[in-house]
């Protein structure tokens, strides 16, 4: 029989505290919005999301937003997970926002069974020019930011494939450019567009090019490869989905080198903002302070961005933590904001002078070296606080006791508090190396080999039962994602999925889900093909299938 470890009293009671701290921390916001685009062409259309933990009380009330737009593919995706023995359930709608307009244009807070979310801002361009390839049933649309630029200067880059009939599947391909580096920059972008009185649907999938030489570049031309929904006579003589095939054109940008006069490090940008966003007015001698620097960058890449640093002279201490930064896509070109905070200390009174290291840049456009530093601060300072006086709620607490001030605590914390938690940390620590330091006995211990197969099964078993799960109340995605999750590792995709399985009934209930999700067929009738098929587990190719080998997984819809 194996035999169970029991904490000790003092220990759970430790445990508890530490759970009772943590319920204690605030909660994230409940109910939020937001766009996927907040810069749109006139006729193309903008993706609003709202996330929910309120499951129950069913969709937002979308007839706010009839005024200035039109709404349309609604989808809902749930998430159910379960933490710290909590289920939490959260829900993600997303609606499809026509613009009626140009301008800029309000999205309305909506309300969320009782919660409103924030309003939110989407600027309306007019209509944008006709591509050339338009009226094709599929074509791909290359976007440079600009036609000239500097060596190692950030250019956002934009492919837009558009296409007017459902794709079953597809790949779109960007082939490298010799003497610079490609990468992509987020998520695809997924939207609908008016061109020439034809509906396309339009992923837009963003790059950030760096140039490392000077000349000529030339990117090639991109690639797509599909497959689309047949017509009429397509399905009734048995033709199939159509393939498609697109290229794009390739893109040249004039590259300049680098100026003999500009500053090092190398740092050619558009625009260079450097601002504090806190900056205390006062502060008191031993009590810390927090100051955060601002640095937002327009035209470059995070890993272009230098380190952001401040000057305080010998009358503070200064503790720095680690900079955030975000990067993102607006007007077609990258752009990177960098946060970082300080915690002040100062040593004696007077006036506190606080600088930012200023930071040379190359302006692109203009061709010349500036300086961007953030407007020194003065902070005043006072002498040291008076010890807290006993009161009738703290008898112990003497004159000459002194408080703390703990970086991201709010209030002073007594000396004597944080030595007691340390030590109870550290005692926790050395209680759980004592309970796992003697290894189980042989009796007990299972054998690796069968470890890893009970893990592997467990494994399976879950999966199958969040395959079914989804099958019974998910939506198509939701099924696509369990199904492609069967596979070990993960595949990207069913075609990838497609590809392991031996079974043809397998196979096909995968082609009859994507011909649900991407053409005209049957949801109801890809459900019913997938619990058939899946029933008993996925069957891999070149796994044994004899009728003596035992059943690894039990069936996923047993019969009765």
């Amino acid at each position: 029989m194996r035999r169970t470890r029991r904490l000790h009293p003092s220990g759970v009671l430790l445990l508890a505290a530490a759970l009772l701290l943590m319920a204690a921390l605030p909660a994230a916001a409940a109910t939020r919005a937001w766009l996927d685009r907040d810069r749109i062409h006139l006729g193309e259309t903008a993706t609003l999301n709202v996330e929910t933990d309120r499951a129950a009380g069913g969709a937002p009330d979308w007839s706010p937003l009839e005024q200035d737009f039109d709404a349309g593919g609604h989808t809902s995706t749930r998430r159910v997970q379960v933490v710290d023995g909590e289920v939490r359930t959260q829900v993600l709608y997303a609606v499809a926002l026509r613009p009626r307009r140009e301008g800029e244009l309000t999205v309305p807070a909506l309300d969320v069974d009782g919660e409103r979310t924030q309003p939110l801002v989407l600027t309306v361009l007019p209509p944008d020019d006709t591509p050339d390839q338009a009226g094709e049933v599929a074509f791909v649309e290359a976007e440079l930011e600009t036609g000239q630029a500097w060596v190692q200067q950030s250019v956002g880059y934009i492919l837009r494939l558009h296409y007017a009939t459902p794709l079953v599947s597809g790949e779109l391909e960007q082939p490298q450019p010799e003497g610079a580096a490609l990468r992509r920059m987020g998520d695809d972008v997924t939207y609908s567009r008016d061109i020439g009185g034809r509906r396309y649907n339009v992923v837009e999938r963003r790059f950030l090019l760096v140039p490392e030489r000077s000349g000529t570049l030339e990117i090639p031309a991109a690639r797509f490869r599909g497959r689309g929904t047949g017509g009429f006579f397509d399905d009734m003589f048995g033709s199939g989905p159509r393939i498609l095939r697109a290229n794009g054109q390739p893109q040249r940008l004039q590259v300049r080198s680098m100026p003999d006069q500009a500053p090092q490090p190398w740092l050619p940008l558009r625009s260079l903002q450097a601002r504090f966003l806190e900056a205390p007015q006062q502060a008191r001698v031993g009590e810390a302070v927090d100051v955060v620097l601002e640095l937002r960058a327009d035209g470059a890449a995070a890993s272009q961005m230098p380190e952001l640093e401040l000057e305080v002279g010998d009358g503070a201490q200064l503790f720095p933590e680690p900079a955030q930064v975000r990067e993102q896509f607006d007007g077609g070109r990258p752009q990177v904001v960098v946060t970082r905070r300080f915690s002040i200390v100062p040593r004696r009174s007077g006036t506190l002078a606080v600088t930012a290291r200023p930071v040379e840049w190359w302006d692109a456009r203009a061709g010349i070296a500036r300086t961007a530093a953030a407007a020194p601060l003065a902070i005043q300072v006072e002498g040291a606080a008076a010890a807290p006086a006993a009161g009738p709620g703290s008898p112990d607490a003497g004159p000459g006791e002194r408080w703390m001030k703990v970086p991201g605590v709010q209030g002073e914390v007594r000396p004597w508090a944080v030595a007691a938690a340390a030590f109870a940390l550290l005692w926790l620590a050395t209680l759980i190396w004592a309970l796992h330091r003697r290894p189980p006995s042989s009796k007990d211990a299972p054998a690796p080999e069968a470890g890893r197969s009970l893990r592997t099964n467990d494994t399976a078993r879950a999966k199958l039962r969040h395959l079914k799960l989804m099958l019974d109340t998910g939506d198509l995605g939701e099924v696509e994602h369990a199904l492609c999750a069967l596979a070990e590792p993960p595949v990207a995709d069913l075609d990838s999925l497609a590809a392991q399985l031996g079974d043809p009934a397998q196979r096909a209930a995968l082609e009859q889900l994507q011909r649900a999700r991407w053409a005209d067929g049957d949801p109801v009738s890809a459900r019913s093909a997938l619990r058939a098929a899946f029933a008993k587990g996925p069957r891999w190719a070149g796994a044994g299938t004899g009728k003596g080998a035992a059943e690894p997984l039990p069936p996923l819809y047993p019969r009765q």
